[in-house]
């Protein structure tokens, strides 16, 4: 069984059991969290598969928030030609990782 969920902007495939980051929530460490956006879910293949328009009414997807950090950092340069101007920044996105418990259909 999976679902696809919307969430911080984007749609992820999850399966009960699966670990999955997403953009970081606020929600502390060890609680539990519900998606209640939920795109599409499917029992066994794609045949059963509840679709929604745009969620499905009455679907849930339940996660345990495993914990919060930050990605690998991304160097962004900007240089100028002829203009003696050069720029160096660095950025780290931060995550949340969840351990997906139950789908409720």
């Amino acid at each position: 069984m999976y679902a696809i969920v919307e969430t911080g902007g984007k749609q992820v495939k999850v399966e009960v059991g699966e670990a999955i980051f997403v953009e970081k929530l606020e929600v502390a460490e060890g609680e539990s969290y519900t998606f209640e956006n939920v795109l599409l879910v499917s029992a066994d293949g794609d045949k059963a598969a509840k679709v929604g328009a745009p969620y499905v009414k009455g679907a849930t997807v339940t996660a345990k928030v495993e914990k919060h950090g930050k990605g690998e950092k991304i160097t962004i340069f900007k240089y100028r030609p002829k203009k003696h101007s050069a720029s160096k920044k660095g950025h780290r996105q931060p995550y949340t990782k969840l351990v997906v418990e139950a789908i409720n259909a």
